[in-house]
C-alpha cells in the first residue's frame, strides 16, 4: 500500500496560521506533536472529508521568513462552494491571483504559501 498522508508548510507564527486556515479553509487540528525540549511543534490540519492532512511546522528558534523560491508549488482545494469562498477570501484580502479563463484563483497564507481554489464543476 502507498497513499498520500500529508503536506508540510513551515510557519513563523503558529497561532496566526491556525487562525488563517480555520477562517479561510475551515481546516481544524486533528493531531499534534511537541518536541520534548519545546524546539518545535507540528500541528496537522484536516478538512473533515478526506484523510489528507496539512502539517504546519513551527520552529521555536526561527525568526526569519522562509524562502519560498519562485512559488512554483502550491496546494489545491476542490470546492462546491466556489463563489462563497471567493467572496470570503476577497473580504479577508488574501486573494493573490485570479484566472477567470481557467475558472480558478489562489489565496496566499500568512507565510506566503499559495493555495489554489478549484470549483468542483471544473
Amino acid at each position: 500500500m502507498l497513499q498520500f498522508n500529508h503536506f508540510n508548510f513551515n510557519v513563523l507564527d503558529l497561532e496566526r496560521s491556525l487562525d488563517f486556515y480555520r477562517e479561510a479553509l475551515e481546516l481544524t487540528p486533528v493531531a499534534e506533536k511537541n518536541a520534548d525540549d519545546g524546539s518545535f511543534k507540528l500541528v496537522y490540519l484536516g478538512d473533515g472529508e478526506t484523510g489528507f492532512r496539512l502539517e504546519l511546522t513551527w520552529l521555536r528558534d526561527r525568526t526569519e521568513p522562509y524562502d519560498l523560491g519562485e512559488q512554483e508549488f502550491h496546494l489545491a482545494f476542490l470546492t462546491d462552494r466556489y463563489e462563497e469562498l471567493l467572496e470570503r477570501h476577497k473580504a479577508m484580502d488574501c486573494v493573490c491571483f485570479e484566472n477567470p479563463a481557467m475558472g480558478i484563483y489562489f489565496i496566499e497564507d500568512p507565510d506566503g504559501y499559495w493555495i489554489e481554489i478549484v470549483p468542483a464543476e471544473a
